[in-house]
């Protein structure tokens, strides 16, 4: 790791902003009778679910993110399950973002519901830095909805602001003033900075670091070779108020997942699913311009209890390919594979990734591939092509492939979701 390339900071950069209990805050802004209400967001509707977001008001009765509903039930049986709807969401996430952008260019967007923006020289004093907060704020209440509300942290890099963003919930504003920020970080549990979960407690705790103040005065080598990889030394790098540069990324998996609605959790219901991911993850695949090699498949089995819940997953590859077609015939061969093993069992969740992926002139074309192989698969991928154009213009699966009629879920749409550090493209919920 070259350290000479970081730069160590002393004045305020960078002001990050979170979102405070996004879905569940949505929720009750574009539906009144809900405020002020102990709410959850879940997936399914059914208590062997989680919480996907907690309200404030149920936050108080110990539910938050994860909780099982039947639990979260206990907790209060006053609770109000709210399907999720992830389409509103990313609307909101847009029109959110929007307004902040009038008060500052948002520099990164880390999730659906964080963002990390560069003060410039003439916003990094306190008064600048106090004014802008307020007025980002005030823009959110006026403009989007007085129940939307964010946490805003500011300090040297986007490390520490972020870290500053869960140090007061919600609707807060800290800031972390360089050369002067320890005494609040030591105060913290470790697992309160970003990127330390269970796992890597665990580890620290077993090199003898329970502490911030400990993991503080470690040397960059010794940090490094307590998570055994360079991202150690990147991290001690930014504990300290160093702008350590990140990589860049490429797209490696593109693919949807869904737990099921008890009405479709029959195998022969749960593939008709199957088969709506596998097309909207082709379809995706055909927008980024990209091509797949391999394919994986991955289902949750029921079980009379969790614990005898089981998974089964497979992969397999073909020549590089983004056609509805080939990838169907793989996902056939294995579906056909997985119901034989496992029996045809009730199913709880499917799942469906693309990867191995590739710009068209980066492919390798296959010295073996026959010429009418070639053929049939420069038809498929116009047919794939012309479907999507189609349903584009005259509605979501006007044209599908060998499912019949749409398959309607709960929440109105196939697959498409928020994932932790993917924002879902608006098209996605009407591919």
């Amino acid at each position: 790791m070259d350290n000479h390339a970081f730069q160590p900071q002393n004045k305020l950069k960078c002001l990050f902003f979170d979102l405070n209990s996004f879905f569940a805050s949505v929720e009750q802004q574009d539906r009144p009778e809900l405020r002020n209400k102990p709410i959850a967001v879940v997936p399914a509707d059914t208590d062997t679910t989680c919480a996907i977001a907690a309200s404030y008001e149920a936050k108080a009765y110990g539910i938050k993110t994860g909780t099982r509903i039947y639990e979260a039930k206990r907790l209060c049986p006053d609770l109000i399950c709210v399907l999720a709807r992830h389409d509103i969401y990313v609307q909101y996430h847009h029109k959110i973002f929007d307004e902040v952008e009038r008060h500052i260019p948002i520099d990164k967007v880390c999730s659906i519901d964080e963002a990390a923006c560069q003060l410039m020289e003439n916003e990094q004093s306190l008064e600048q830095v106090q004014r802008l907060t307020k007025s980002i704020k005030q823009g959110l209440y006026d403009n989007v909805g007085g129940h939307i509300k964010c946490s805003i942290g500011v300090a040297q890099n986007a490390f520490l602001a972020k870290t500053a963003t869960d140090m007061q919930k919600p609707d807060g504003f800290v800031i972390l003033p360089p050369n002067n920020y320890k005494e609040l970080l030591f105060k913290l549990p470790l697992s309160d900075l970003c990127g330390i979960g269970r796992n890597m407690e665990r580890r620290l705790n077993c090199a003898g670091i329970t502490t911030i103040e400990q993991l503080w005065n470690l040397s960059p080598k010794h940090a490094r070779k307590v998570w055994g990889s360079v991202a150690g030394e990147a991290f001690w790098y930014r504990l300290h108020g160093y702008e350590v540069p990140e990589k860049a990324t490429q797209k490696r998996v593109v693919g949807h997942s869904r737990v099921l609605d008890p009405q479709h959790r029959p195998s022969d219901q749960a593939y008709i699913i199957m088969k709506q991911l596998a097309v909207k993850a082709c379809v995706r695949l055909r927008r980024y311009e990209l091509y797949a090699r391999r394919l994986s498949m991955r289902v949750k089995i029921k079980g009379q209890s969790r614990e005898q819940r089981i998974y089964w997953a497979q992969d397999t590859s073909f020549s590089a390919a983004q056609d509805n077609f080939t990838i169907l015939r793989a996902l056939d061969k294995m579906w056909q594979q997985m119901q034989y093993e496992t029996q045809k069992a009730d199913l709880l969740k499917v799942s469906v990734n693309l990867y191995d992926l590739y710009k068209a002139e980066d492919i390798t074309l296959d010295l073996f591939e026959q010429p009418n192989t070639v053929c049939q698969k420069q038809q498929d991928e116009k047919l794939s092509q012309a479907i999507d154009c189609i349903n584009k213009r005259y509605g979501k699966q006007v044209v599908n492939i060998g499912v019949g009629a749409n398959l309607k879920t709960t929440s109105g749409y196939v697959g498409t979701k928020i994932a932790f550090n993917r924002v879902p493209d608006l098209e996605e919920f009407i591919e």
